[in-house]
């Protein structure tokens, strides 16, 4: 289901440069940036992909920033908006009209209704041509007595009274509807996806002279000079086609993909079989935020299933800034069967890839692809086995031709670990050097020249007579200058002290974390802390003292502290010992240093999610910071992270045979292949390995048969019922607690189990859980496993043993693992 979302204008801001940010469930879209006006106007339109009409629409106004130079500037949140999707649903025309709604403080929302401006929303279920029927003339008519709807959606979501807020012009609202929809066919956007639908309307100005056509190289050198923060889509849903590093600038290789008469393309099309091969000019598609994009038809080879059929791409530039290209690609074939009911989608990423040992320039090209349903079809299983088929078999060969272009760097090439820590081990600054740096500033400098020339004064002076109080031993000034001067020696000697045992404290601060070899066999994990860039600073001096503390399954690292710089350079090694469950999250948190740690304030923090990242990417990571004060400011921290095993299998089977052990069920070892397609399933990295499935249902509002998947670091489901696939994963670590239910009518007579998450843990799995408690923790209903003793028994078993572990460590350390 769809859900189309139309941001028009908003009113009585409180900032002059805004912007909006929209998301449904983990889906996200923003608009382009409105500068010098309270009462910005954007007529932006979003579609929205959702799966249960119990979720909502988050719609935050945020001010925009330029102050901060790094990412063209900051942005602080001034209010939200939430609309449940079920309220649009029960509409008589499953649409709101044009809507003013109030945009409330997050952080007074629930004690104080305080409002921060207003915006002007429609929210449909259905596409233009029915917005613009029922919304535009149905709901001009309504408020053709100059009354304007404004909704209080905060709080609770049964509240859904309407109150009359203020005067609406309908002449201006219908010309704005009509501005918004009435769109040339040229103009109209293939985009569905959130993702994409951002990446068209992320960027921060409009660029309104553009010619309609022009060659690749400017159209490109117009793409990069424009100022965008928009960030790299995600991989489209049906899985990765192609993941591979070569030798060759992003560049170079954007302009080899998808420069006109591409040699690479003809040889391509050649080995395919393809022809009547017609590539359109690039060009900037004229709207509110114009895009460049280009046309491609030409006609496919049969295959032994489908004959020669036309096909027609059309490309659109989602993001080009030089170092990263994103390209989303709309693949419509109505002549093969069906093909009226869906388009093909991929997406081309192209970004820097890891430095070679020669000091080669790298790209990292990941190619997804996907399946926009256009309307509801029963042959959907069908149609994507039969897409995924050609998909691959279409890039084996796309990745061969290429690698007759490019070269593939080998093992041997790629920086390995020993070298990656080498270099910046070698990077690291000296003591001497950054004491140098650090007292090399005024205030010493005229401390040092001040006492210098007094003690030469003494030197050179005669002694003289005793007057006044003066006596033995006790030598007071004698004129209202020498009081003021000594006092002023007095005061910089104890800032000098002050800098000094400041400097001594930070150096003496490492814990002797820097260096130090991870003892024992198992998971070892090391982490390079090279720098960061934007650290927020708490004084007005515009620098901080920043330290970085690591915590991984309960144990703590610390970084050094760099003195006075929002830049710090650490090139500092931090290993953890040995681990005999493999870990899943690392936690990062900067501190400011000024004294005891303890009593230190917080600049930012960060999780890192080793399932979520391949080795060659956790190798060398930029990690934004989390928090109002590195948000504000935009601050990362450069690390690279190296998780190795240090026994190879034998630890998988050390591993398997001690929860064996625990659950009371002697646990296998499972084939490589069922461990690869484990790991492609949910998107996992090469190291997880799966310990035991079950075969169970899934109960949210109807009951739903699949599969449920443990592994060493996450339990997960996948379901696939006539092609509508559900699947989702989270960590043991965020399970709360688990239950048993007995049986009942409403379980069907069989028993379930209910996994209740951690508050604020596991929102991505969020459209699996049957219901959100009072507290805010989702859970999850399992029940019709073919043994349920046994599913029940290794279950709980893992889950105590991986939880009993890390709270055991935690204690120890005194660090919480949340």
């Amino acid at each position: 289901m769809r859900l189309y979302v139309y941001v028009l204008e908003a009113k009585n801001l409180l900032v002059k440069d805004s912007f909006v940010k929209l998301r449904v469930g983990r889906r996200k879209a923003k608009t382009r940036i409105m500068r010098n006006c309270s009462n910005p106007v954007w007529n932006e339109e979003f579609i929205f992909k959702f799966r249960d009409v119990d979720e909502e629409l988050v719609v935050s106004v945020y001010e925009h920033s330029d102050e901060s130079r790094f990412f063209h500037g900051s942005s602080g949140l001034i209010g939200r908006v939430r609309i449940p999707i079920w309220m649009v649903a029960d509409e008589d025309s499953q649409t709101l009209p044009p809507t003013w709604f109030d945009v409330r403080r997050s952080g007074t929302e629930k004690f104080i209704n305080e409002v921060a401006g207003k915006v002007l929303l429609i929210v449909s279920l259905h596409g233009k041509v029915n917005v613009l029927n029922q919304s535009s003339v149905t709901n001009a008519k309504q408020l053709e007595d100059s009354s304007a709807i404004s909704q209080d959606l905060v709080g609770s979501k049964s509240s859904s009274s309407k109150s009359i807020k203020g005067k609406f012009n309908k002449k201006s609202i219908v010309t704005r509807l009509e501005r918004l929809f009435h769109k040339s066919d040229e103009d109209t956007r293939t985009d569905n996806s959130s993702e994409l639908s951002s990446g068209i309307s992320d960027n921060e100005e409009r660029i309104d002279e553009h010619p309609s056509e022009c060659s690749f190289d400017e159209a490109i050198e117009t793409l990069q000079s424009r100022r965008s923060e928009q960030e790299m889509p995600e991989n489209l849903l049906g899985g990765v086609l192609v993941d591979q590093v070569y030798v060759v600038s992003p560049g170079d290789l954007n302009k080899l993909l998808f420069a006109p008469d591409s040699k690479f393309r003809r040889e391509l099309a050649e080995l395919q079989g393809t022809t009547n091969l017609e590539e359109g000019n690039w060009s900037w598609k004229q709207g509110d935020v114009p895009c460049l994009s280009r046309i491609v038809s030409y006609r496919k080879a049969a295959t032994k299933v489908v004959g020669a059929i036309n096909a027609t791409e059309e490309q659109t530039y989602i993001k080009g800034d030089g170092w990263e290209f994103a390209v989303f690609v709309n693949v419509s074939t109505p002549e093969v069967p069906f093909g009226n009911a869906f388009n093909v989608e991929l997406l081309y990423k192209i970004m820097s890839g890891p430095e070679l040992t020669s000091g080669e320039e790298t790209s990292h090209l990941v190619v997804s692809w996907g399946i926009n349903f256009l309307h509801s079809t029963m042959m959907k299983g069908m149609i994507e086995k039969g897409v995924r088929q050609g998909m691959e078999e279409s890039f084996v060969q796309f990745t061969n031709v290429l690698a007759q272009h490019l070269k593939v760097p080998n093992s041997t090439e790629l920086p390995n670990k020993d070298l990656v820590l080498s270099r910046s081990e070698s990077d690291r600054q000296s003591d001497f050097e950054l004491a140098r740096k650090y007292f090399w500033n005024f205030t010493v400098v005229s401390t040092v020249f001040v006492l210098l020339y007094i003690l030469a004064h003494i030197t050179l002076s005669k002694s003289k007579t005793m007057q006044g109080l003066e006596f033995t031993g006790l030598d007071l000034p004698d004129s209202l200058g020498e009081l003021v001067t000594g006092g002023i020696l007095v005061l910089q000697l104890e800032r000098v002290y002050k800098m000094v045992s400041h400097f001594i404290q930070a150096r003496l601060k490492r814990e002797g974390d820097h260096g130090v070899k991870g003892q024992g066999n198992g998971w070892i994990l090391t982490v390079a802390l090279i720098e960061g860039v934007n650290i927020s600073s708490l004084d007005s001096s515009g620098s901080s003292d920043p330290c970085v503390v690591f915590t991984c399954n309960g144990e703590k690292r610390t970084s050094s502290v760099e003195l006075q710089t929002h830049e710090p350079q650490w090139n500092e090694i931090l290993e953890f010992d040995a681990m005999k469950e493999p870990p899943s999250v690392l936690y990062v948190e900067v501190f400011d240093f000024d004294g005891p740690l303890d009593q230190a304030t917080s600049l930012g923090h960060a999780e890192i999610n080793f399932l979520k990242y391949k080795s060659t990417e956790l190798a060398d990571l930029w990690v934004p910071l989390e928090g109002k004060l590195a948000q504000s400011s935009q601050s990362k921290l450069h690390l690279r992270i190296f998780l190795d095993n240090t026994d190879g299998v034998e630890t998988m089977r050390q591993y398997l045979s001690m929860k064996g052990k625990e659950v009371g069920k002697k646990l296998h070892p499972r084939s490589p292949y069922r461990n690869s397609t484990f790991q492609k399933l949910f998107g996992l990295p090469a190291e997880e390995f799966l310990v035991s499935d079950f075969t169970c249902s899934l109960r949210r509002k109807m009951l739903l048969q699949g599969r449920l998947f443990l592994s060493a670091r996450i339990i997960g489901f996948y379901a696939n019922i006539f092609g509508q696939k559900t699947k989702f994963f989270f960590l043991w670590e965020d399970i709360e607690d688990i239950r048993v239910l007995h049986p009942s009518l409403a379980s069907l007579g069989s028993p379930s189990l209910v996994i209740i998450l951690k508050k604020g843990r596991g929102l991505e799995a969020s459209h699996g859980a049957k219901i959100q408690d009072e507290q805010g923790r989702l859970r999850f209903y399992l029940q019709s496993f073919v043994s349920f003793n046994v599913a029940s028994r290794t279950i709980m078993g893992m889950w105590r043993t991986r939880t009993s572990t890390l709270d055991q460590k935690v204690q120890a350390s005194g660090t919480p693992n949340d």
